[in-house]
């Protein structure tokens, strides 16, 4: 049964503790009180990849909620991140958060996934109002290091109407929000939820944020899950909700053809963060055989190869071995690629914003759906390939596997599951023979 959403104390985090912040006693740790050097967020990033594979396997067989991983991210300072420069905050552009989200999804994916649904998330008032004189809501995100969790886009219609908002009797214009929606990521763990709801149910779609901590609001944590056990997924229950006036960041039009090219950049950009999830499942696990393999273990053998071949002193000369190795290295290589060039594109698409056009949003639409289908192909085929590399290796375990190395294999299936490849190949297919356009729509 659901209960309400509560906010129970952090557990202590490894790092000095930074001075409090009104969001329920976390650090908040503002941009503006970083330095400036170009290499300040690679180096924390480095150092809490480093610090999150320590236990990266230990905690994945606990399963717990997420509150810790949570709290690293948030002393690092890593949620406020993706800010738009200004006077006060110094913020990075989308080809730097995707690099984040990548090296952080290289030691442990499920926080990848809780950032990169925050990243997306963070941009909804810019995706939806460019023109806004009211304050955005979402300003307190980056001074008061939030984490998000939501999606702003409208159920699939086999689901339902999904959440709804109705007129309060109250004189400031707001609704009472009421329904139910699962979530993919940090609904169990987040400070703001960003949601999509009707109004009476049917019509355009208002897009509000909501206190998971309100009265009225009901979450179940994801349980049982294959991967990506850590990613804080959920179903949230809201039951009169009160939603104020402001508290919507702007409006999505049920008519498809009113819909802005540059609107519909914002799943796309969920779209493509979730791809460097999977690049960096892939290369986070080709990285760790590669150690077991430096180590002097040995390789599996060859197919029709009676033994396995012996391990050497020093560097493996196992000739199937670096075969192996060969092909997987090109392997993550070539999805590096695809999935870079996509992301310069995107980057573009985001600068030209308003003024972005069908033609180019397409363009953008088809590299992400290339990168999607390359590196999600990828992911899967090298975590695969390196449950082989290392089985048998001592210290491994009976049964092979390595230390833990299921959890590449099963992250990468869990998060590339829900992408209908099929789907996004047939566009991609589409839009070269016959220059056709993928539709201008919210749906991922």
């Amino acid at each position: 049964m659901s209960t309400p959403r509560k906010s129970p104390k952090r557990p202590a985090t490894r790092t000095a503790p930074a001075p409090s912040g009104p969001n329920g006693g976390r650090p908040a740790v503002p941009v503006a009180d970083r330095p400036v050097e170009d290499d300040f967020w690679p180096r924390v990033t480095r150092e809490l990849a480093d610090d999150l594979a320590v236990d990266a396997l230990a905690r994945d067989r606990a399963g717990k909620v997420p509150f810790d991983e949570v709290a690293r991210l948030q002393e690092a300072g890593l949620p406020a991140l993706l800010t738009a420069p200004g006077p006060d905050l110094r913020g990075v552009d989308w080809r730097a958060a995707c690099a984040v989200v990548r090296e952080i999804s290289a030691a442990d994916s499920s926080v990848g996934e809780l950032l990169a649904h925050h990243y997306a998330l963070s941009w909804t008032s810019r995706f939806l109002d460019p023109l806004r004189a009211a304050p955005d809501p979402l300003a307190r995100a980056a001074e008061e290091n939030w984490l998000l969790a939501g999606d702003m886009e409208p159920p699939p219609a086999e689901s339902g109407h999904g959440l709804v908002l109705t007129p309060s009797d109250t004189d400031d214009g707001g609704w009472f929000l009421d329904g139910t929606r699962a979530f993919a990521s940090a609904v169990t763990v987040a400070d703001r939820l960003v949601v999509g709801a009707r109004p009476g149910g049917t019509g355009d779609q208002l897009v509000v944020l909501v206190d998971p901590g309100a009265p009225g609001v009901f979450t179940e944590a994801g349980t049982d899950r294959v991967g990506q056990r850590l990613a804080g997924a959920g179903t949230v229950t809201f039951e009169r909700v009160p939603v104020g006036p402001g508290q919507v960041l702007g409006v999505l039009p049920h008519d498809e053809h009113a819909v802005a090219p540059f609107t519909t950049l914002a799943p796309i950009a969920l779209r493509l963060l979730l791809v460097h999830v999977g690049l960096g499942i892939a290369e986070g696990a080709l990285a760790e055989a590669r150690d077991i393999s430096r180590a002097g273990h040995a390789g599996p053998a060859p197919a029709g190869h009676p033994t396995r071949l012996p391990a050497t002193d020093g560097a493996p000369d196992d000739p199937y071995l670096l075969l192996a190795y060969g092909e997987l290295a090109t392997a993550a290589h070539t999805a590096a690629a695809v999935v870079e060039r996509a992301t310069d594109a995107l980057a573009r698409g985001l600068c030209a914003g308003w003024t972005l056009g069908v033609e180019e949003r397409a363009d953008v639409a088809v590299l992400v759906s290339a990168a999607e289908a390359v590196a999600g192909q990828a992911a899967v085929h090298i975590t695969t390939r390196v449950l082989e590399l290392v089985d048998g290796a001592p210290g491994t375990g009976a049964g092979g596997g390595g230390p833990g190395f299921d959890r590449f294999w099963r992250n990468a299936r869990a998060l590339t599951a829900p992408t209908q490849a099929a789907h996004r190949l047939r566009d991609i297919g589409d839009h070269y023979l016959n220059s056709t356009h993928a539709r201008l729509t919210l749906l991922a």
